[in-house]
This record gives structure tokens, sequence and C-alpha cells, in this order.
């Protein structure tokens, strides 16, 4: 859901709790990164293979996000060209619980990723296995269709069965915090903080 685009993780996450965020070490790879929100088409690629990620760019659509679940760290997954095909395709980017190499091509062509590294070298193609299955990335479970969040703050996973509900909050919580002032806000946190510290037992030195 594009809409989805227009609504901060930080926002998500309030809502959605943390078991539906990615680990912070799955983070863009360059910046300034344009949030990205769509569907989830998932990949799951064994310790040192790539195939089904580069059999995945022909058969997202436009729109979705490509989530992998990547075997290790050693071996790039995607590169230059591979990531320039899917951004001509019009995959919105791509999330990665692994590394990927060619990064100023990457950077050059504009085209967003999320992951936790790059190196030089890349994995082989060998491994057959089943596209659109549920995996795990960054910690979090990633089913197919789940609504996939990312910026520069994170990633968040809304699960599509509770898409609709999570917009609506979204958008409430925006429309609340944007009628309230910076001295609301202050004198609100002052008031909560000064209660549970007084609710600990604490005492002013």
């Amino acid at each position: 859901m594009t809409d989805f685009a227009a609504i901060p993780t930080t926002t998500l996450a309030d809502l959605v709790g943390r078991p539906q965020v990615l680990d912070s070490g799955v983070r863009p790879l360059w910046t300034p990164v344009p949030r990205i929100a769509g569907p989830a088409f998932t990949v799951r690629c064994p310790a040192g293979d790539n195939l089904m990620l580069h059999a995945a760019i022909y058969r997202a659509a436009p729109g979705s996000i490509i989530v992998v679940e990547a075997g290790d760290v050693d071996y790039a997954v995607a590169g230059g060209n591979v990531c320039a095909v899917a951004h001509r395709r019009g995959i919105a980017g791509f999330v990665v619980d692994g590394v990927i190499r060619d990064l100023a091509e990457v950077r050059e062509t504009g085209f967003p990723v999320f992951a936790r590294g790059v190196i030089p070298i890349p994995g082989t193609k060998a491994a057959v296995a089943p596209l659109n299955a549920p995996i795990y990335c960054g910690g979090a479970l990633v089913n197919p269709g789940d609504t996939v969040v990312a910026d520069e703050e994170g990633i968040v996973v809304v699960p599509q069965a509770r898409q609709e509900q999570i917009l609506r909050d979204a958008r409430a919580k925006l429309a609340k915090e944007s009628e309230e002032s910076l001295d609301d806000w202050e004198n609100a946190h002052r008031a909560r903080i000064d209660a549970l510290l007084r609710d600990g037992g604490f005492t002013e030195t």
C-alpha cells in the first residue's frame, strides 16, 4: 500500500511493536535515502548463493519490495546491474539480511537498498528454492504481501491482516501530534516523567 509511504517508521513502530521491527544492522547503504513502502516479495538464499534473488527481480511486481533472508554476510547477493534492472522494472527497493556489492553504482542509480553492508565477492547461482514463502529478515517474520516500510530510521513490517487498522491509527496519531506544540509536549512529558520518578521513590538531591 503506497499510502504507507507517508508514514514514518517511528510512528509505525509505536503501533506494531518490537517484533515487527528489523534489527539495526539492516540499514540504508546510501543516504539520504527516500522512504519506501510496498508489499513484500520474499526470497530466501542459502549461504554463498544468490540465484533466487536474481530470479526474483523478474517476478516481483512493480512497487513491491524484495525482502531477502540471506544465509551469510560473506558473499554478495546482488550487485550494480541487478539493482539497476530491479529499479528499471519498478521494484521499490531491496531489504537484505545480508550484503551486496557495487555500492557506488547502486547509489548512482538511486535504488534504495537496506542491507548489512557490502563485500566485493559475489555468491554462486546454484540453489533453487521457492519464492514468496515466509522468511525472517533482521529478526522479524516477513510474509508475502506484508507491507514493508523502510527509511533512515529503520524498517517496519506491517502484517497484511492489520494493514488497514494500522494505517488508520498511524494517520490519527500523526494528526494529533501535528496539533501539539512543543510547549504542550514538554509540559505533558515533564508531568509524566515526574510522576514516574515519584512513584519509583526518586528524591531530589
